[in-house]
């Protein structure tokens, strides 16, 4: 059900010394809209249990939804926070045509029901669990709500992109908000700009990391943040093609949950076959993933995602997706079960790109 994927340097800490918690001190959430429901499973005990019996301090990395990822594990009881996130975003229903204000707006709530009472100030006061939310700050046309002259900057930048993943920083400036100091390197010298989440600018970081280009409206001026138009993360760092030096020792490992084998590095390379992320970027990486058996076995043989807005009614999506976060309940189960056995590295396989 559960496939686990290592770089070289990964693979030898885990031979040496087992699947341990105390290996890892950085989780990652990808970008992917509804894709992450895939994920619920392993959520629900990363932190709750496989991280139960651990002190140390952990960074929680994600943009767009696996910025809402890294919201919830940084609660006091992530598991309830995940499930408050799954339940409100599956249970989203839309008019048949909704403007990019209304899906703003939509996800402005699901970020206040994931919060519930407290959770803001729970994220800010986490000493163990620490939240980074990726946030793109657009420039140029990409910075104007009107699609006349938004569109034509994402397709300018986009065509850029295929040219050289440098140029990126033309368009956009990657924009890191943060409960905690957290350094990022970038093969492509895209320079990073860290911010500190507050309990003004916490919710709006949040929403901006997942507002999808001409789908959402962007958030403007953030609070405590450089005036500007901040848009989803994953324009810039869709699947991550990026190294975090690692703050508990260099031979820390990172822990990413992920919905695909092969990492896409950003939103614009989706149809370029050929970049691939830096390999010496996954040295230390272990990526867990559903198998290809499992997501044969969804319904409608698939991970979700946000084509299932327009394909399907309001009913039949909420069943589906329903159903899916309950199936991924056994990836969470195989995990745990496969980190504790003495023969895990016979499991794991090298990645694939």
């Amino acid at each position: 059900m559960l496939d686990i994927y290592a770089g070289p340097k990964a693979l030898q800490r885990i031979n040496n010394e087992g699947f341990a918690p105390a290996l890892f001190d950085t989780i990652l959430g990808a970008s992917g809209g509804p894709k992450w429901f895939v994920l619920a499973g392993l959520d629900r005990v990363i932190i709750p249990e496989f991280f139960a019996n651990t002190a140390h301090k952990l960074d929680v990395v994600g943009s767009s939804a696996g910025a809402f990822r890294a919201a919830c594990m940084a609660q006091n009881d992530p598991k309830a926070a995940i499930n408050r996130l799954a339940h409100y975003y599956a249970n989203t229903v839309y008019n048949d045509k909704p403007s990019p204000f209304d899906i703003t707006q939509s996800v402005y709530t699901i970020m206040e029901q994931l919060m519930g009472q407290s959770g803001v100030a729970e994220i800010l006061n986490n000493e163990r669990v620490k939240a980074h939310f990726i946030v793109a700050r657009a420039k140029g046309l990409t910075r104007f709500e009107h699609k006349a002259l938004q569109i034509p900057g994402l397709l300018m930048s986009a065509g850029m992109n295929a040219v050289s993943r440098k140029s990126l920083k033309h368009y956009y400036d990657r924009v890191v908000f943060s409960t905690d100091s957290i350094a990022i390197d970038c093969p492509y010298g895209l320079p990073s700009e860290y911010l500190s989440l507050t309990r003004q600018n916490l919710i709006q970081a949040l929403t901006a990391s997942g507002s999808i280009p001409a789908i959402m409206e962007g958030i403007k001026h953030i609070s405590d943040a450089p005036q500007g138009m901040y848009r989803d993360g994953g324009i810039i760092d869709y699947h991550f093609d990026l190294s975090f030096p690692h703050q508990q020792s260099s031979d820390s490992l990172t822990l990413y949950p992920h919905f695909y084998p092969k990492p896409i590095t950003g939103w614009f390379d989706k149809s370029l076959k050929k970049r691939k992320p830096h390999a010496k970027n996954y040295d230390n990486v272990v990526m867990l993933v559903p198998s290809a058996e499992f997501v044969a076995k969804l319904p409608y043989g698939k991970i979700p995602d946000r084509t299932d807005f327009k394909t399907m009614d309001a009913p039949t999506r909420i069943a589906y997706w329903t159903r899916v976060l309950v199936e991924t309940d056994r990836l969470g189960e195989e995990f745990l079960s496969m980190a504790n056995d003495e023969n895990v590295t016979s499991y794991i396989k090298p990645f694939v790109f």
